[in-house]
């Protein structure tokens, strides 16, 4: 089911950023989308092969959109039926309120990152895994350019609290084709976003600007991951 090479580079992003070690408790935040569920299936394959023991526990944040009166179906239904194909058992939690003031991208992705911390705590769980690839870091790059003005993307490995939480990144240096690949292959099916602001117009920008540039330019999709890498930080402002 993982080719060789999508599960070599997998390793070697482990291996890389020490992603995993014996006894680590790993909370996987799965979202419902295909790189979440993905990165669940990924790391029980793991579980079952790899010379150390962790442990995995699985959490959906509820973020309380759907309601009985939608003609869609309810989409946390969805996500544990997506989840129980691999295996493993989902615990699903309420999100916390926002103000109406507060309900934005940027205030619901804070207050869902906090919650997932405080998960981590409440379960011992000493990671938290991110089911982020290669072209969500690339991404994440030049809109931070762009829009934030600074040089910076989501890291594969980064410690927070001295050290008693990791956020790890195992699918980063696989790509966006090769998960949605590897999802058609073990029969994961994304779940719908119900949210009314889902869809990230800045990002979206970004991805079809980058895939111009992929086409018109052959290795530079490469070319820029590995810049990311290799900064020369004599030669910055």
């Amino acid at each position: 089911m993982l080719s060789p090479q999508v599960n070599r580079r997998i390793g070697q992003a482990m291996h890389d950023y020490s992603m995993l070690s014996d006894g680590d408790q790993v909370l996987v935040a799965v979202s419902g989308g295909v790189d979440s569920l993905v990165l669940a299936w990924l790391l029980q394959q793991w579980q079952r092969k790899a010379p150390i023991q962790y442990g995995l526990q699985l959490v959906h944040i509820d973020m309380g959109i759907w309601n009985e009166e939608m003609t869609v179906a309810n989409p946390i239904l969805g996500v544990e039926e997506q989840v129980r194909k691999t295996g493993l058992v989902l615990h699903v939690e309420k999100s916390l309120p926002l103000m109406e003031a507060e309900r934005n991208c940027f205030s619901c992705s804070k207050l869902r990152r906090k919650q997932l911390f405080d998960l981590a705590s409440r379960f011992k769980c000493n990671k938290i895994a991110f089911g982020h690839h290669k072209d969500d870091l690339l991404e994440t790059l030049f809109l931070n350019m762009f829009y934030s003005g600074n040089i910076s993307t989501m890291v594969p490995r980064q410690e927070l609290f001295d050290g008693r939480l990791t956020l790890i990144r195992p699918l980063a240096y696989i790509e966006k084709e090769e998960v949605e690949e590897l999802a058609r292959t073990v029969g994961l099916i994304a779940v719908p976003n119900l949210c009314p602001l889902a869809g990230d117009t800045r990002r979206e920008e970004v991805q079809e600007m980058l895939q111009d540039l992929y086409k018109k330019i052959p290795g530079a999709k490469a070319s820029l991951f590995a810049a990311m890498g290799n900064v020369r930080k004599g030669y910055m402002l």
